[in-house]
Formats: structure tokens, C-alpha cells, sequence
């Protein structure tokens, strides 16, 4: 017996030794990783990492005040930005247990002055999960009190109908703090303390004010063309329920622990939060909660993930909790320029014994000591010669970003060499060709400025400040390619389309939507009408609009599937062409926006080759409606805009 529980004891040791190993090892590598980072000044801040619960590594890299060359330490505090939604969404689900507030009453419920247009179609739900109908937030004028922020937010037209979709919005959460300050009849600031920090002793955690005294509170800072700037330090309590708490890595990890335990709420409400409530592009949305699939290192294995990135003026922060592994990354950083998501993914690839990606050393940077060294002519030729070294990391920001800081000196010429750079490595990318033109326009170049302006719009057509340039210049640009009254809503695509990457084409999709479009009960559900001005000389055969159109649906559909575990129907499309050129047909779909259910819809495809530059204008009219339905005679009335072929 001696003998069996002697050798049962010295199995347990070793075991312990080989985790304690494993951790040491683990440990290594993050100070690695992240030393790296420190040292390419990629990262200010402060980093603790858990794996099965128990705290792996913890460090400090960089400065908290670079005006007095103070080093950030494990206890500085940092603003952590939007991740105060979760603890609004608990403080939220912490009414809700306690039957105070309703996730499904409107709004109105609560805030008897709240305007009951929208008021009465507004929920607690809708305000958690992003869905209200808000845009991202109020920005024009700064209120610090609640009821002046949210008497603002009260004014502002929804952009969707509540329910209907995910959009991102701090009007949201500010809502709910205000409504959580109604119910309970106390701050939202002092609620925090009571219900959340001193129950975890999260004793370095508040709600930030600019103006008083927080001892060990990190300066924020911001980068611009390479260099560092105080941020502006407006009153960020404004930011309130939306992201106004500052904390540290270590009282953060009270928080991380908390939520597996129901210290601070019922285990069935914690689920809730954390359940996909809405779809948001490829992760999904929670009650304040990201939850997204994340890759291992550099492999396509990916994991499960719960938590919230934050951005504040200087400051930006990611959490990532890893639940299958009781394992969590909590990075708090005091710059503008962070590579947090960057960081956390080798960490994760580090956890799990997977290969994982060191950060390379920027080409930009080097190029530029090489200018200051040896000329313009030399730092060129030497990113040239490294760009495709896999020991640089290239980057189009980094390039845009050395460019500038030659422009705003002064130097237009030797920033139109870097943006010209830019350009020809970064080929298919907006930003390279805006800043070059910027940089010949301001040269006298304006022809050069003018084409290369327009290539920006067609890979991007958003970026409007290309399309003011060009009007300055005595060009009348416009991404409209149909004609429609102002009661039609309009969105603009870059084609390749991000949902539908598989449709090979260059371009932009100019998609017009009727009054009722996401209705069921009006007449033009699923009604509406997209062009595409795409790079195509020649006529398109049945075949190909086919292909597009199962191309299209089946990416636009798959990405906002709410259904779980549903696999969607494969797409079938039947186009023939007409006798004057265009295309009939239509195609069956399953609808996961609005019904949930198999949709049939119709197609009328006209195509406009342009003759001066070897473009198509192709344009799509879309409808359940069977084609003699009126709806069709508004379909046929859209014009495709008779310049657009010139733009």
C-alpha cells in the first residue's frame, strides 16, 4: 500500500511540474511576443493573460506620460472605453433579475417624457443589442449630464426600424443608463460602485472625469504621421454608460472571475447575456457582449470568444474571454495605435501550442531612417528591395502615414515619391491614390490629381473627400447611377462585394430601396433596385448573370442568418434574355432578413456598355411581385443616370 501511494504521489508531482512548465514556457513566449511589439512601438500598456483560471502572465510595456518618460506599470489605470457596455448591460440584467426592469417593454415604460413615436417601439432588448435604429452616436455638440444627452438622442430620426438590424450605437447605452438611473433613483456612477466594484474590491475602477486627480491614471495619447500627441482632453465622462469607466488589467481580472461564479447575478441571467441575440457582419451581439469566432495563431482552427474591444480618445482596450478553456486576455493600451487584435490572436495560437505570427519589423519605419540617412531616392529603392522580405511587415497605413509627415512639412515632392510608392504597391487599395493626389494637387498637378482622385472613388465610392476634391477641381463626380426621388434609400458597395467575394468583378453597387421595402405588409417588400458600373466590355450571357445573382444571394443571405444550425437551401436561378437585350427571370431564396421563410423573387436585368472606357452599367430591378404588378411600372421608371458612363 506504502509503495502504491508513494509512486500516486510522485505522479501528482510530476504532473505539477510539467504544468508548471507548461505555464513557465507559455509565459516566455507572451513576454516574447509582446516585448516585440514594445519594442517596434506597437504597444503602450498593460497585458494579463489567464488560462484555466489561473493568472499566467501579467507585464507592462511602454509609457504612461511621455511628456515625464513615466513607464506604465500593472496598477496604471486606463480608460477601457466601450467595454463599460458589459458592465451596463449587467447593471441592466441586474434590474431585470430583480423584476424592475422588462427586457421587452418599450422604453416609454420607464422614461415617461421619451417621445412615444419612438419611445413605444424602442425596447430594453433593442437598446442591449444594438437594434434600436441608432446611428453609432451624437457627435455634433458634447453634453456631460444625462438628461441633456439623452433629450438630444430623443431628437435624432431612426435609421432603421427597431428589431430589424444591428447597428452599432453609444446613443443606445446611453439610454440605458439613463434609464437604469430612473428606475433605481440613483447615478449611474454610483450604481457601478455599489453593484459591481465594491462587491469584486475592484478598488482601481471608476467612472472617468477629466478634471479630477486620478492617482496612477495613464495620459492618452494619439498618433499622426509618426508622431505622438497629447489627446484632447474633453470631459470623456460624456462617453457615461456608453464607455466612461477607466480600470486596471488586475481589477479587470476580478471582473473575468465574477462572471463564472453568481456573485453578481443569477447564473440563467448571465447565460442570457451572453446567448447571439442579433447578427453583427460575421461575429454576433450579445446584451453588451461581442461574440466572435477568433483564429488560433495562424491556423484556420478558430474558437469560440466572448468580450468587448474599447476606443476612447488615446485609449484602447480588448478583452477576450475564451470560455471552453476558462481562458481570458485582457489588454489595456494608451495610444491610438494599438495592434491589440494582433496581439491577442498570437496569444491565442500560444495557449492552445499553436504556431503564431511575431511581429515583424516596419518597412515604413526603416524606409524613413534611411531617407533621413541617406536621401529620398535610397529610402525608396531600400522598400523596394524589402518589400517582400518576410522579415518587414508592409503596411498601407504606415506608407500614407511617412508620406505625410513630408507633406505637412512642407515637402510635396518627396511626399508625391512615397504616395506614388503607396500606389504601386498597394494597388487595389482607396487611400493611396486620395493621398497622392492630394500630394500632385498640391504640386499644380491637377490632371494627374484629378485621374488618380477618380481611380480612389472606384475602388472606394464612400470616400467623399475624393469626391469634394474632384469638385474643387472643376469635376462634377457622382457614384448616383440611377435616378430616383428622394423618398428611395441608397447604399453604396465596393465590388469585389464583401459578401460575395467570389464575383470577380471591379466596381461599385449603387442599391436603391422604396418605402416599405422590409415591410411584409406593404406592396414593396422586397422590392428594389442595385446597378453595378463594373469593368465588363461586353455583352453578358444568361449563364454569367446567373452565376452573379447565386454568387450574390448566397453571400448576402448567409451573412445574416439568425437561424441556428440552419443551413440554408441552395439558390436557384432561371434568367432567359428578352428580345430587346435584357434579362427576365428569377430566383428562389430563402429570406433570413425579415421571414425566415423561402422567398421566390423576380429579375429584370438591363446592361449599358460604355463605350469610352470598357465599363457595363448593370442594372438589377428585384421583386416578389409577379411583373404585371404595379410596383413593376415604378421599377421601370428608375433611369439609369445618362453621365454615368462618363464618371
Amino acid at each position: 500500500m506504502e509503495k502504491v501511494l508513494f509512486t500516486l504521489l510522485i505522479l501528482i508531482l510530476n504532473l505539477s511540474c510539467a504544468q508548471t512548465q507548461d505555464k513557465t514556457i507559455k509565459a516566455n513566449k507572451i513576454n516574447e511576443l509582446v516585448g516585440l511589439y514594445a519594442d517596434y512601438d506597437m504597444y503602450h500598456g498593460t497585458i494579463l493573460v489567464v488560462d484555466h483560471n489561473e493568472i499566467i502572465y501579467r507585464n507592462a510595456f511602454g509609457i504612461a506620460n511621455m511628456e515625464w518618460d513615466i513607464p506604465n506599470t500593472i496598477d496604471t489605470k486606463f480608460q477601457i472605453a466601450s467595454m463599460t457596455k458589459s458592465f451596463t448591460a449587467m447593471l441592466t440584467m441586474q434590474l431585470v433579475a430583480e423584476g424592475k426592469l422588462d427586457l421587452h417593454k418599450p422604453i416609454s415604460t420607464y422614461l415617461k417624457d421619451y417621445p412615444k413615436a419612438n419611445g413605444d417601439k424602442i425596447t430594453i432588448h433593442h437598446l442591449l443589442t444594438h437594434s434600436a435604429g441608432f446611428d453609432r452616436g451624437v457627435d455634433d455638440k458634447k453634453y456631460n449630464k444625462p438628461v441633456d444627452m439623452v433629450n438630444q438622442i430623443s431628437s435624432i430620426k431612426l435609421q432603421f426600424a427597431p428589431g430589424s438590424r444591428f447597428g452599432y450605437s453609444n446613443s443606445g447605452y446611453t439610454l440605458l443608463g439613463y434609464i437604469i438611473e430612473t428606475v433605481t433613483e440613483k447615478s449611474y456612477e454610483d450604481l457601478l460602485q455599489e453593484r459591481i466594484f465594491d462587491p469584486l474590491k475592484m478598488k482601481n475602477s471608476g467612472f472617468y472625469k477629466h478634471r479630477p486627480l486620478i492617482k496612477k491614471m495613464a495620459s492618452g495619447y494619439n498618433r499622426s504621421f509618426g508622431e505622438y500627441y497629447d489627446n484632447d482632453n474633453s470631459d470623456e465622462s460624456t462617453a457615461y454608460a456608453a464607455g466612461a469607466i477607466y480600470s486596471t488589467v488586475e481589477d479587470l481580472f476580478l471582473w473575468d472571475q465574477a462572471l463564472n461564479t453568481e456573485v453578481l447575478l443569477p447564473r440563467k441571467y448571465i447565460t442570457l447575456m451572453f446567448e447571439k441575440h442579433i447578427l453583427d457582419s460575421d461575429a454576433h451581439y450579445g446584451y453588451g457582449w461581442e461574440l466572435r469566432d477568433k483564429p488560433i495563431g495562424n491556423t484556420s482552427e478558430k474558437v469560440e470568444t466572448i468580450g468587448h474591444s474599447g476606443s476612447i480618445g488615446g485609449f484602447r482596450s480588448l478583452y477576450t474571454r475564451i470560455p471552453s478553456r476558462n481562458a481570458s486576455i485582457i489588454l489595456l493600451n494608451n495610444t491610438s495605435h494599438s495592434f491589440r487584435t494582433s496581439i491577442t490572436t498570437a496569444i491565442t495560437g500560444i495557449l492552445y501550442d499553436k504556431p503564431y505570427d511575431l511581429p515583424l519589423m516596419p518597412l515604413a519605419r526603416f524606409m524613413v531612417e534611411t531617407i533621413e540617412k541617406e536621401g529620398m531616392d535610397k529610402g525608396i529603392q531600400f522598400y523596394k528591395e524589402h518589400k517582400d522580405s518576410r522579415d518587414y511587415h508592409i503596411s498601407e497605413q504606415d506608407l500614407i502615414i511617412a508620406g505625410y509627415r513630408f507633406l505637412h512639412a512642407g515637402n510635396a515632392k518627396d511626399a508625391a515619391k512615397i504616395f506614388k510608392l503607396s500606389t504601386e504597391v498597394f494597388p487595389e487599395r482607396d487611400n493611396p491614390y486620395d493621398s497622392y493626389a492630394e500630394a500632385l494637387m498640391t504640386l499644380g498637378k491637377n490632371e494627374e490629381a484629378i485621374f488618380n482622385y477618380k481611380k480612389s472613388v472606384e475602388l472606394n465610392p464612400k470616400n467623399n473627400n475624393a469626391i469634394e476634391m474632384l469638385k474643387k477641381l472643376g469635376v462634377a463626380y457622382s457614384t448616383d447611377l440611377l435616378k430616383t426621388d428622394g423618398t428611395w434609400g441608397k447604399e453604396l458597395f465596393a465590388i469585389p462585394l464583401h459578401f460575395a467575394p467570389d464575383i470577380k468583378l471591379k466596381g461599385f453597387e449603387d442599391a436603391r430601396f422604396p418605402k416599405g421595402w422590409n415591410d411584409t405588409a406593404s406592396p414593396n417588400f422586397w422590392t428594389y433596385a442595385f446597378a453595378w458600373k463594373v469593368n465588363v466590355d461586353a455583352a453578358l450571357t444568361t449563364t454569367q448573370l446567373e452565376d452573379y445573382i447565386k454568387k450574390y444571394y448566397d453571400g448576402l443571405l448567409s451573412g445574416v442568418n439568425k437561424e441556428k444550425d440552419l443551413v440554408l437551401p441552395k439558390i436557384k436561378v432561371e434568367i432567359t434574355k428578352n428580345n430587346d437585350g435584357s434579362h427576365s427571370g428569377n430566383a428562389s431564396i430563402y429570406d433570413t432578413f425579415i421571414t425566415r421563410k423561402p422567398l421566390v423573387l423576380n429579375f429584370n436585368v438591363d446592361q449599358i456598355i460604355c463605350e469610352n472606357n470598357g465599363k457595363s452599367i448593370i442594372v438589377f430591378r428585384v421583386s416578389p411581385k409577379d411583373f404585371a404588378h404595379n410596383v413593376w411600372n415604378n421599377l421601370k421608371e428608375i433611369d439609369i443616370l445618362k453621365n454615368s458612363c462618363d464618371q
